[in-house]
């Protein structure tokens, strides 16, 4: 699953006219990047969610050959990231799934990291396995982080007021019995990392490249200086 339907308010004034899943990055659409690497991984279908100019989103995913793309329509309500999959749950069947932010962006290293996260999901022991990068050295993100690590290597999402060395890139895989017994309408799906956390089934694997944050109009040069440099 693919999600698309934010409002993108970040990254204003471009998304005052397009969603933010349609910038160009590198003369590609963000939403692009991100399914061109699902195709890469041997994806065949995604569900996209779409709310925000949604008009303009699927009339840009019609011309998509690979993956083959099933929307999901959020145009009457947005749902948040939790909610936007448990509407999509019945397209997305009863396997574990990949779940990839339209806006992800990162240089590969030696082996693609989707396909690392797809051989890396135990479902015996995981509910969800998320793809963190390091924040030192990730380009154009100056946050606090999102996660750490215990000695035994268990992580914990860190407090309000604490820094912490891995930030979510922006991909995981979840096991759809994560949503049993999940809120009507809108939420985060934030509340469901904290309680596979609490259940010890959250495991990480960390990103091999260079992740890169396109989270406002300013970061988009900081990530094609970076793609010329390299490649996505």
């Amino acid at each position: 699953m693919v999600l698309a339907a934010g409002l993108g308010v970040r990254m204003k004034p471009l998304t005052d006219t397009k969603p933010k899943p349609l910038i160009e990055v590198g003369g590609k659409a963000l939403i692009d990047h991100a399914l061109d690497r699902l195709a890469a991984a041997g994806v065949e279908t995604a569900v996209v969610n779409v709310h925000h100019f949604a008009d303009a989103l699927e009339r840009h995913l019609r011309a998509r050959k690979h993956p083959k793309i099933v929307i999901s329509d959020e145009r009457n309500a947005l749902l948040d990231t939790g909610g936007g999959i448990v509407k999509a749950l019945q397209s997305l069947g009863s396997d574990p799934f990949l779940l990839l932010n339209s806006d992800s962006l990162w240089l590969e290293g030696a082996v693609p990291n989707l396909q690392r996260l797809g051989r890396a999901f135990d479902a015996a022991r995981m509910d969800i396995l998320l793809l963190l990068a390091p924040n030192v050295g990730a380009i154009g993100y100056r946050g606090r982080g999102d996660y750490g690590m215990d000695a035994q290597g268990k992580l914990h999402r860190r407090g309000a007021q604490e820094r912490a060395p891995l930030v979510y890139a922006g991909a995981a895989v979840l096991a759809p019995s994560l949503f049993a017994g999940a809120p009507s309408g809108a939420f985060s799906l934030t509340r469901l990392f904290d309680r596979a956390e609490a259940d010890g089934r959250l495991h990480r694997l960390v990103l091999e490249g260079k992740w890169m944050h396109v989270g406002s109009p300013e970061a988009i040069a900081a990530a094609e200086e970076a793609m010329r440099r390299g490649s996505v």
